[in-house]
């Protein structure tokens, strides 16, 4: 009896833990790029949009200094201690390891005691500028998951500039401002990211929240990926099926964390005050101790594994595709212009795969669906600083295949959350769930969402549903 009321038990709460996987809190991260799946016709291989787990890049990134000799040590000098500024006996020198503070040092295995650090040479050339790029390279384009975090072993800069290329360094866009006086240094109003918005959130902003004060934690500079995800996926990124909703329809915010270098400008060293101190030079330079950039390679959802291979990055690619970012098709696979993956619908997205050129199989290519290019991010105000985010638009080959784009259906546009598909162009939601695809809870929209909203009510109606069928199950007992 026990045996099978346990078997009772454990089937009810398969059934259970099924049912709740469809939600946004167990929606996976597209590392799988196909599997078998049995049909009438037998095996076949059902096609998904897929992408490399996320890592610490700087594991393969090249750095560069300019000018070139602006590493400490060549030849030796003494600088100043930061905890106190005018015991200036500590030692630089390139020749001796044990004294020499190379850039390799930036990204090295930390934690160790006394830690290791880059240095610049002092500012001695006072009042020149002293002023330092570095410039880190993959010669791959890069998808940032993170926060870009850079911890200094010397005080913050009193001004520094974070740039992106997305061409391999041939041109720079700035990424963000840091400045003790934005209005001083950049001409800018000072702003945080918690000052943006969805629609905003490509504003490029100058901040003070990281170049003030000798406090704890003062030795840190943060390029906050994560607080733009929330804008979209809520403050602990539990809907991301929203923000995958806004990265496959909206380029520029998709391009906005993409980059194939970043360069770190410091402009100016950290003074502590207003006036430089002529008379102890030695105080002031740049020392970094560690670079966190976190990311994945670009593989345009058509791969799960990025090699790194004589001293370079490149995908390994799925879905018929090739090249480094898998952003072509293959010979004899160009049935169909090539297209990126999609990550709709939740939560397997859409392989967009290549298909057999016509002159292989005989017989014209077969279009694949048009996903919705619907964005929430168009900007109503035209005088706002961040940029008016464009749609994506659709190739002409596929307008002349299709006369309409569907919002959603039946076979791959799903809504979700128990929402119906009306005439393939709007998706009915249930009440508490709205979005293009009811991917999101109303609730956020308001701002009125708990820790426990959605997830806590589905859970609680889980719970209840299992308790109710347990009754049912074992039945009224006696004692």
């Amino acid at each position: 009896m026990y045996l099978s009321r346990f078997l009772s038990i454990h089937a009810l709460w398969v059934t259970v833990s099924s049912v709740m996987q469809h939600y946004p809190s167990v929606w996976g991260h597209y590392d799988v790029c196909k599997t078998q799946i049995y049909t009438e016709e037998g095996k076949i291989w059902d096609y998904m949009a897929c992408q490399p787990e996320a890592t610490d890049m700087t594991k393969y990134l090249k750095v560069k200094l300019d000018p070139p000799d602006i590493t400490c040590g060549d030849p030796p000098e003494t600088f100043c201690a930061m905890g106190n500024p005018y015991m200036c006996n500590n030692e630089c020198d390139a020749s001796t390891p044990e004294l020499a503070h190379p850039p390799e040092l930036m990204f090295d295995f930390e934690g160790r005691h006394p830690s290791t650090f880059w240095q610049s040479a002092t500012w001695k050339e006072y009042p020149k500028p002293l002023q330092v790029n570095i410039t880190l390279s993959w010669s791959k384009t890069i998808e940032l998951t993170d926060n870009i975090v850079i911890t200094f072993e010397s005080g913050r800069p009193d001004q520094m500039i974070l740039e992106k290329s997305l061409d391999y360094g041939r041109t720079w866009q700035p990424y963000q401002y840091y400045a003790t006086d934005c209005l001083d240094a950049f001409h800018m109003d000072p702003k945080s990211v918690k000052d943006l918005s969805q629609h905003t959130i490509l504003e490029i902003i100058c901040t003070e929240e990281y170049s003030t004060g000798y406090m704890t934690n003062s030795k840190i500079i943060h390029f906050e990926i994560k607080d733009r995800f929330a804008f979209f996926a809520g403050p602990r990124l539990r809907n991301m099926a929203s923000l995958y909703g806004q990265l496959d329809t909206t380029k520029k915010l998709k391009d906005f964390f993409t980059i194939t270098d970043l360069r770190i400008r410091l402009l100016r060293p950290a003074t502590g005050e207003i006036f430089v101190d002529e008379q102890h030079l030695a105080r002031y330079f740049y020392a970094i101790s560690d670079i966190k950039v976190y990311g994945r390679c670009k593989c345009n959802l058509h791969a799960t594994v990025c090699v790194f291979d004589n001293n370079k990055l490149s995908c390994e690619c799925e879905h018929n595709t090739t090249g480094p970012d898998c952003g072509k098709c293959k010979k004899n696979y160009q049935g169909r212009p090539w297209s990126p993956g999609s990550y709709l619908p939740i939560p397997k997205g859409t392989a967009n795969t290549c298909i057999p050129s016509i002159s292989s199989i005989g017989n014209p290519p077969k279009f694949d669906r048009i996903l919705p290019n619907i964005s929430s991010l168009e900007g109503s105000n035209p005088k706002q600083v961040a940029p008016k985010l464009a749609l994506s638009t659709v190739s002409s080959v596929q307008v002349a295949n299709h006369k309409r784009a569907n919002v959603c259906d039946n076979e791959f546009l799903h809504c979700q959350n128990g929402g119906t598909c009306h005439n393939n162009v709007k998706c009915q939601c249930p009440a508490g769930y709205t979005g293009i695809l009811c991917e999101k809870l109303r609730c956020e929209e308001a701002g009125s969402c708990n820790s426990d909203s959605g997830h806590g009510e589905r859970a609680q109606g889980s719970l209840i549903l299992l308790m109710a069928l347990l009754g049912i199950i074992t039945g009224p007992r006696l004692f």
